[in-house]
């Protein structure tokens, strides 16, 4: 059950935020210009590589690695493949997880390792590994741990991860905000200097001025009526996600969303990109997940009994590739069975510009319903 009061109860939502994820969202613009600080003392500037690499390859634990390997690999288009390493092992401790280079990995390729422990085994492992295949490898960790050390002798480079003290208050969620920044932004520099994407330090910084912008517009200060994360939320309790995206840059930002859903707040959600979401959905909303299929019973007791889950549609939209959109089709398919339907679309920028936007106002809206559920 959603505690919609805590929504306007800023004191409230501070003191329930036992991980500092709120702390995290609004300060993910700080955080994104501090990385490229840090990223810039480290070298990346002086940088003179020979050529694109034929792969880049991602190793890290968690959603964090994922959601920074499918981001790279969009903005990267299909120049470099970028290909993430998925671990094994027999639970998702530090100490338990193995990655693996593919066989044919070599001197032509690029290691990215990006994770905000630098304890994992593993991944000192696979930086041995791929020094002694000839891979380049550059590490986002935080400093002083033993993946700093082990990437430094084997010629590898380093990238110190822009960390805050509240990380290590809790357990650091692998869907924070902060810790996203915290490790893409390193990446994001280290490929423009490659040649893979586009991301100079002037980009960057419009990068951190939107999420700015973005925590003055969803801060926890923000009522919920004029705060579109807040909204965003409350139109979330008790129904299932489902997200639909429209636009290259507007997939990674659903795919987060639905993670950063399971993992903070415990809600389950479903995505996929128009305009193929029409068809790999419609059955679901003709299914008794419509709100028109199984009507709120008046007679219900309201405190005892819970009610119905049906589904809601969430539509994330960025510029779509030729001004083609399918959004009014997504409208009366989801409106035709009763399903309401919420929409974010960014301001005009950069590509990088709005998809920070999309990623930080779902970030927000995912904290307050975890929040707000006391998940």
């Amino acid at each position: 059950m959603l505690d919609e009061t805590l929504l306007d109860n800023p004191e409230g939502l501070t003191a329930a935020d036992h991980r500092g994820l709120l702390r995290g969202a609004a300060e993910s613009g700080a955080r994104v210009r501090t990385a490229a600080r840090l990223a810039a003392e480290a070298g990346i500037p002086r940088l003179e590589p020979d050529g694109r690499p034929r792969a880049v390859l991602i190793a890290g634990p968690g959603a964090a690695a994922t959601h920074t390997a499918d981001l790279l690999g969009t903005l990267a288009g299909p120049g470099s493949p970028v290909t993430r390493l998925a671990p094994s092992g027999v639970a998702p401790a530090a100490g338990a997880l193995r990655w693996d280079l593919p066989g044919w990995a070599g001197s032509v390729d690029l290691l990215l390792i990006a994770t905000p422990d630098g304890t994992e085994p593993g991944l000192s492992l696979l930086a041995e590994a791929a020094y002694r295949r000839g891979c380049t490898v550059v590490a986002v960790a935080p400093p002083g741990t033993p993946l700093s050390e082990t990437v430094a002798g084997s010629h590898g480079m380093f990238l110190p991860m822009a960390t805050a003290s509240y990380d290590h208050e809790e357990p650091l969620a692998a869907s924070a905000p902060g810790v996203l920044w915290a490790l893409l932004t390193p990446l994001l520099a280290l490929l423009d200097r490659v040649g893979l994407l586009t991301a100079p330090p002037e980009a960057l910084e419009k990068v951190a001025d939107r999420l700015d912008q973005v925590a003055e517009r969803c801060g926890p200060a923000i009522a919920t009526y004029s705060n579109p994360a807040k909204t965003l939320a409350a139109e979330l309790a008790d129904a299932l996600p489902v997200v639909w995206t429209e636009g290259t840059s507007a997939g990674p930002a659903g795919r987060r969303f639905a993670a950063a859903l399971a993992e903070l707040s415990g809600t389950p959600a479903v995505v996929a990109e128009l305009p193929e979401a029409l068809a790999a959905h419609s059955v679901l909303l003709a299914g008794p997940l419509a709100a028109g299929a199984d009507p709120d019973d008046f007679f219900r007791d309201r405190v005892e009994e819970p009610s119905a889950l049906h589904a809601r549609v969430v539509l994330l939209r960025d510029r779509p590739l030729g001004g083609l959109t399918a959004a009014p089709a997504a409208r009366d398919l989801a409106l035709g069975h009763d399903t309401p339907i919420s929409e974010l679309e960014p301001e005009e920028g950069g590509e990088l510009e709005t998809l920070a936007e999309l990623i930080a106002i779902t970030d927000f809206a995912a904290v307050y319903l975890a929040l707000a559920s006391g998940a």
